[in-house]
């Protein structure tokens, strides 16, 4: 015979069950009378829950009744220290449909290339070329132009001064510091970034920035690698909404509340 939690812990179960409600009032008061008869309980026993929520400073109590307390802020922050963005990565590329079967990386900036943290192979007929711990161009790449998007026109002008920071991995890629900086401009407007066969031939990338959690965090961005041949506008805009929600699954895993992230690949 299977226990359920509510006949294990039925204190527990009603004490997660005020919390839920809570957060679905959206800041309003709730009063312990109508908690209990959304709650389907009896006022008396809910009452001692709230006392117990109170004392741990989990809800607070005003006037007309009882709205969620700072306590769970501390918890939340407490849970956020403990995430890791590549392990984050991994969980929204299972949980995303549209890119599940589909190449995508986790990347930062680092001077004028970008570093892969993560690379999702998908099941698409492609070689992974894009492993964990390898190093692109971020002139060419996705990844790289959607993170430096943050970059203002002078500080990109400085950092790719070299030539040899612009190199042509195929005839489609940018190399020339004027059209490098023009297409930036392209990525802002934009809001995400796209690599039209300028690494791989045939291959269109496209990617958005993860919105930092803490300032001062270092910046992140997620791309995707989808055939050119298959790549429509209307795939394309379901690639980008897909990459925008993972990224908010990354900078947000307590989803609270949905946001848009920035530019990206």
């Amino acid at each position: 015979m299977t226990t359920s939690g509510d006949d294990r812990a039925p204190a527990v179960a009603r004490a997660l069950r005020v919390l839920s409600l809570l957060e679905a009032a959206g800041g309003e008061t709730l009063g312990v009378s109508e908690m209990a008869r959304q709650l389907g309980v009896a006022r008396s026993s809910l009452f001692n829950v709230c006392l117990a929520l109170e004392a741990e400073g989990v809800i607070q109590r005003v006037e007309g009744g009882y709205r969620l307390g700072r306590r769970l802020v501390e918890l939340g922050g407490a849970y956020l220290r403990t995430v890791d963005p590549v392990q984050a990565f991994y969980q929204a590329c299972s949980d995303t449909p549209f890119l599940h079967d589909e190449i995508c990386q986790l990347a930062v900036l680092d001077g004028t290339d970008v570093l892969y943290l993560a690379a999702h192979a998908g099941r698409l007929p492609l070689r992974m070329t894009a492993s964990i711990g390898s190093r692109f161009p971020a002139s060419i790449t996705a990844v790289g132009n959607a993170l430096l998007a943050s970059l203002d026109d002078e500080e990109l002008e400085r950092r790719f001064e070299n030539p040899a920071t612009r190199p042509a991995w195929t005839a489609d890629s940018v190399t020339d510091l004027e059209a490098l900086i023009n297409k930036i401009r392209d990525v802002r407007k934009r809001g995400h970034a796209r690599d039209v066969g300028e690494v791989f031939t045939g291959i269109r990338g496209l990617a958005v920035t993860v919105a930092p959690q803490y300032s001062g965090e270092q910046a992140y961005a997620v791309g995707t690698s989808l055939l050119e041949v298959y790549c429509t506008p209307h795939i394309e805009q379901q690639a980008i909404e897909a990459l925008s929600d993972m990224a908010t699954h990354i900078a947000n895993p307590m989803n609270l509340g949905r946001g848009t992230a920035g530019a990206g690949t």
